[in-house]
């Protein structure tokens, strides 16, 4: 999780158990509307409720889940616990498709249902070979660059794209739409432009998102994978709330090396980090870190050392 970070430094902050591990959420976030959303000028009507992200989902085997830690809580019990019904959700974005962010999209199918969908033979990697759909009346967004690395398996690990979890977002919604939206988001720096170290994108933040619902919008957070996006709304309060990705999973990963090693670029990562930073810190935004298991909700400073700072935020 601490890439190059030595152990003698980050278990300072960190403690592990007995097998190395250490203690991390899967994140997710429930958005309503506050107030009625006029339907659009092609008879579209906004989601009246959203996800955003799906954490790992139930599919894994007893040894993957063990070796996980795994509670056995799910994105769809934790609707439930909470009052909600998983076929009212009629948008989930997600992040990037690793399975920890996107494996909860399907579920294992229980007595007596019939999948949804059905693994085809010679499908590899996978966790099951039937699964439901978790979201029947979801649309996904998503970035396009990140589906097609997900589909060609282009990641430094050989299993965390599942096929039990992307072969379904192929199956349309109930009423016949495309169930996976893609979206190409500007890239914060032109292709195969190289920047320096301290360098922060030219073009602004608001001319490179994508807006996928009203008042809800997709930016580009390039290094952990080429089409990793961060989620940014406004909540009923008028806060700007960005949902971060893996660009900086918890509180510990604040510090410009500290990338995780199966980033697909490392040094993208620290520059993405670094200009996130900067806009959360000077737009004060309130960020969710995806996988951080204490409080998720920070501002962010800039330090006295040159460098940024995370403060805890009751939501």
């Amino acid at each position: 999780m601490f890439g190059v970070v030595p152990r003698a430094v980050w278990s300072r902050a960190i403690e592990a158990d007995e097998k190395n591990r250490i203690e991390l959420a899967h994140n997710c976030l429930l958005l309503e509307p506050v107030e009625a959303i006029a339907t659009d000028d092609d008879g579209l009507r906004p989601p009246r409720k959203m996800i955003i992200e799906t954490g790992t989902g139930d599919k894994l085997d007893e040894k993957m889940s063990s070796i996980f830690g795994l509670d056995g809580r799910t994105v769809e019990s934790a609707l439930i616990e909470a009052g909600h019904d998983p076929g009212d959700i009629e948008a989930v974005i997600v992040t990037h498709l690793h399975f920890d962010h996107a494996g909860g999209l399907t579920r294992r199918c229980r007595d007596n249902e019939q999948p949804d969908w059905t693994a085809a033979e010679g499908d590899s990697p996978l966790s099951v070979d039937r699964v439901k759909l978790t979201f029947p009346n979801a649309a996904v967004h998503l970035q396009q660059r990140e589906w097609y690395d997900a589909i060609g398996n282009q990641a430094v690990m050989t299993r965390t794209y599942y096929v039990d979890h992307l072969g379904p977002l192929r199956l349309p919604l109930p009423d016949g739409r495309e169930r996976l939206v893609l979206h190409d988001s500007p890239r914060p720096f032109p292709t195969g432009y190289r920047p320096g170290r301290e360098q922060l994108p030219k073009v602004p933040l608001s001319y490179r998102e994508t807006e996928v619902a009203p008042g809800v919008s997709v930016f580009l957070t390039p290094g952990h994978t080429w089409g990793q996006q961060a989620v940014k709304f406004t909540d009923e309060s008028g806060r700007t709330v960005v949902f971060v990705p893996d660009v900086m999973p918890s509180v510990h990963h604040v510090g410009a090396a500290y990338n995780l090693a199966y980033d697909v670029e490392a040094y993208m990562s620290m520059i993405t980090r670094h200009w996130l930073l900067e806009e959360a810190a000077l737009n004060d935004w309130l960020l969710v870190l995806d996988h951080e298991p204490g409080n998720p909700f920070q501002r962010v400073r800039r330090s006295d050392r040159g460098w940024y700072e995370l403060t805890p935020v009751e939501p």
